[in-house]
């Protein structure tokens, strides 16, 4: 059953900041039930804490949408970074959230346009195809050409900043971390988010991108429409085509999987060695597969891209290669350059960084030091996460809770992984090789 349409949208800060403090107030309750049942020797697990916690949580951000909802759905990437209820209920908000009602809608275009957009188009389906963290699809069609419209919720520019504080002390008491050491990071995150909501960036990167990609084999793109966009509203191409488990349950061929799963990382190849920037966003939702030609892939969503600094690229790339691997004080000085080692760290606490870093990137540079790597045997993926679980349980590491390496790593692991996991599940076997990355 689909989710009722939303009729309202907390967009003030007082009244988004009063739903977080309900939030923060139930989550307290929560606690304090926990440890009471405890107290008195009845049956409550921290599974239970967390599962009850998570509910609240997703209730709160998928009424709120905007930026506090985005930030649930990269969690949900990062697996290891939150308790399982947490990342489970997040999750959802890969796929879809409650859309917002028709008046609403209406009322956005009518801002925008000063036209109802059965004005401005042939035909509009005024309920919402895809609804996600910061705005909602709809179908149109003009001049009889199939066309998706993507309508920002209100407020979400505007509270980004407030949210980002609202949410920040129940973030860091879930991940049991401190203002001061996750400020960059944070910064960094806030800055992606403000580009997410400005729509006339993602026309322009969206077709830029397109346009550099033109040579790259089994890709598709939409076209862009700036006279029926603006910075809240953007018109482009329908693109045919399923999201990934639509997709698979069709049970395509795995010359059609390996197809798409080629096209898909030799985009993010070109984009990160030729443009030095990334679609930053690879969850499934941004992607639409088809069997078609051999296999297709159309990709979506240039709202968030990461533009990667020259520097940032040398570094990225020299931790990746085979050498850095086998040589200790190659290693050290590249993590040392990328703020994970620092001069007053005790001799004791850089051998577990190194050790720890070490085995690492041997794990997640894997794909490009073989000149072939076949992402169907599900062992890999399962590594990875493995060795997230074994890193979070190091009682070593568990002391050194304060985050550390460039701010712009987070987004290029971020892409990273969900490449990994979206290459994984489509069971692609596919050419990788460390010597595309030179």
């Amino acid at each position: 059953m689909a989710d009722e349409p939303q009729t309202s949208l907390p967009t003030t800060k007082v009244a988004r900041a009063a739903r977080f403090a309900k939030t923060g107030i139930n989550v307290g309750t929560n606690y304090i039930k926990h440890y009471a049942k405890k107290a008195v020797g009845a049956e409550s697990t921290t599974a239970d804490l967390h599962a009850a916690n998570a509910a609240e949580l997703y209730g709160t951000l998928s009424e709120m949408k905007g930026s506090v909802l985005k930030v649930a759905q990269m969690l949900a990437m990062e697996k290891n970074m939150l308790p399982t209820a947490y990342a489970e209920q997040f999750a959802q908000a890969q796929y879809s959230t409650p859309p917002l009602s028709g008046p609403l809608v209406v009322k956005a275009f009518r801002d925008a346009f000063g036209k109802s957009p059965f004005q401005l188009f042939d035909e509009f389906e005024p309920e919402a195809r895809q609804a996600a963290s910061i705005g909602q699809v709809h179908f149109a069609r003009k001049d009889g050409k199939a066309l998706a419209v993507k309508v920002q919720y209100p407020g979400v520019a505007d509270s980004i900043k407030s949210d980002i504080r609202l949410v920040k002390p129940i973030a860091l008491r879930i991940m049991g971390l401190n203002e001061a050491q996750v400020r960059p990071y944070l910064e960094e995150v806030e800055t992606r988010l403000l580009e997410e909501t400005d729509y006339k960036l993602e026309l322009r990167r969206g077709q830029e991108i397109a346009a550099k990609c033109q040579e790259l084999n089994n890709l598709q793109f939409p076209a862009y429409y700036p006279e029926y966009s603006t910075a809240r509203i953007l018109t482009m191409d329908w693109l045919p085509g399923q999201h990934l488990k639509e997709f698979l349950a069709t049970n395509p061929a795995q010359e059609v999987r390996n197809q798409i799963g080629q096209a898909l990382w030799d985009f993010y190849q070109f984009q990160f060695n030729e443009l030095h920037q990334l679609h930053a966003d690879p969850h499934p939702g941004n992607f639409l597969m088809r069997a078609d030609n051999g296999g297709t892939l159309g990709v979506l969503d240039f709202g968030c891209v990461k533009e990667v600094p020259a520097d940032v690229y040398q570094l990225f790339t020299a931790l990746l290669a085979p050498e850095t691997i086998a040589d200790e004080a190659r290693l050290e000085a590249l993590l040392t350059q990328a703020g994970v080692l620092r001069a007053t760290d005790a001799l004791a606490m850089q051998a577990l960084y190194l050790r720890t870093m070490r085995v690492s990137l041997e794990l997640v540079g894997r794909p490009f030091r073989r000149a072939t790597f076949d992402f169907g045997d599900p062992t890999y993926m399962a590594a990875l996460y493995a060795l997230g679980d074994d890193l979070m349980a190091d009682p070593e590491l568990r002391k050194q809770r304060e985050p550390r390496g460039s701010e712009h790593f987070i987004y290029l692991n971020r892409t990273y992984v969900g490449l990994f996991a979206l290459l994984t599940e489509l069971g692609a076997s596919i050419k990788t090789g460390i010597a595309a990355m030179r």
